[in-house]
């Protein structure tokens, strides 16, 4: 996570070019909408910008000290003026948003600054995106709001057209594998990791969880029972559904299987220095001759479609059942 300006700097330079400069110039928005994939850093700047705005022996005009009372309780999310509002099960709803209207209009406790801070913002019901224009068509002297989103297609044009967009982009994953490797992390397990998030922190996490390595293992066993949907349909039920039980791993075990198939594609365009499973080059030579590259596409983008289909809520296992039988008609000789 970052917690520098100097780690923002180096992964997000455009961000923090823009935010620098914002501040030593005193002209930070009203409303900021950080946009980018998890993992991206944009949790992290958001506290860091708070930090620059209430450090009370703030260096330059932007770097917050660490050691003042301000920047200790920001960072130990306990400051009276800096609140942090998160989705209430799937979604933000509009009473979350009239509770920020109520401390809209209180005076600021500790100083003359409020910042609130939304994430997931593109999970705020219309009811509650349309409480939150209010504010930001009538803001409030010495307050800032900072949009969190992963998902800006998901947004209110109108939202859109009030904040002040800025957009964190994903580490590159030979970079962010390197820096997985150097931490203690072998070398074949970082290429994997490093296709599955942005993040060297939560890539660190997945090293060592034990659920991620039974992952792999149940994403395989569903790859390869594939090509009979009765198989694959009762590696659904008996497999991947107890253990994918969250939408976010639900979302991961999708993501190593689109690894899979986007190898196999790989290994017929006699790509293999772009595989993520590059000790299974032989093993996947044999498998592409199954697959036409077009079905091969087509095989991906059904899994791409899953995964929107589980932004929207589908239910798990119909979408799961569903993916199996239109991933079995692939498996057709070439």
């Amino acid at each position: 996570m970052i917690e520098t300006w100097e780690q923002l700097s180096s992964q997000q330079p455009r961000a923090a070019a823009m935010l620098k400069n914002s501040l030593i110039k005193d002209r930070v928005a009203h409303a900021y909408l950080f946009e980018g994939e998890r993992g991206t850093g944009k949790q992290g700047a958001s506290i860091l910008l708070a930090k620059s705005l209430f450090c009370l022996e703030s260096i330059e005009g932007y770097l917050p000290c660490g050691e003042c009372a301000n920047c200790k309780k920001i960072e130990h999310k306990n400051h009276a003026d800096v609140h942090i509002i998160e989705p209430d099960g799937l979604s933000i709803k509009k009473e979350q948003i009239k509770m920020l209207h109520e401390e809209f209009q209180k005076k600021a406790v500790e100083s003359q600054k409020k910042v609130y801070i939304i994430t997931h913002a593109h999970k705020m019901t219309a009811s509650a995106a349309n409480s939150l224009l209010k504010f930001l068509e009538e803001p409030h002297a010495g307050t800032t709001i900072i949009l969190l989103t992963d998902q800006i297609h998901r947004m209110l044009s109108t939202i859109l057209s009030r904040c002040q967009t800025i957009s964190f982009t994903p580490l590159n994953p030979v970079e962010l594998s390197k820096q997985l490797v150097q931490s203690g992390v072998p070398g074949k397990k970082a290429r994997l990791i490093a296709s599955l998030t942005n993040s060297v922190e939560e890539g660190l996490a997945l090293n060592e969880d034990e659920w991620f390595a039974q992952a792999q293992k149940i994403v395989v066993k569903l790859f390869e029972a594939i090509k009979n949907p009765v198989d694959g349909i009762m590696v659904v039920q008996e497999d991947w559904l107890p253990h994918f039980k969250e939408r976010e791993q639900m979302e991961m075990g999708l993501l190593l299987l689109l690894n899979i198939y986007r190898d196999l594609l790989y290994v017929q365009l006699d790509k293999p220095e772009e595989m993520v499973y590059q000790d299974k080059e032989d093993q996947f030579r044999q498998l592409a001759i199954m697959h036409s590259q077009k079905r091969l596409a087509n095989q991906m983008n059904e899994i791409l479609e899953a995964k929107r289909k589980l932004s929207a809520n589908m239910n798990p296992q119909l979408l799961m059942e569903q993916l199996v039988l239109n991933l079995q008609e692939g498996f057709t000789l070439v």
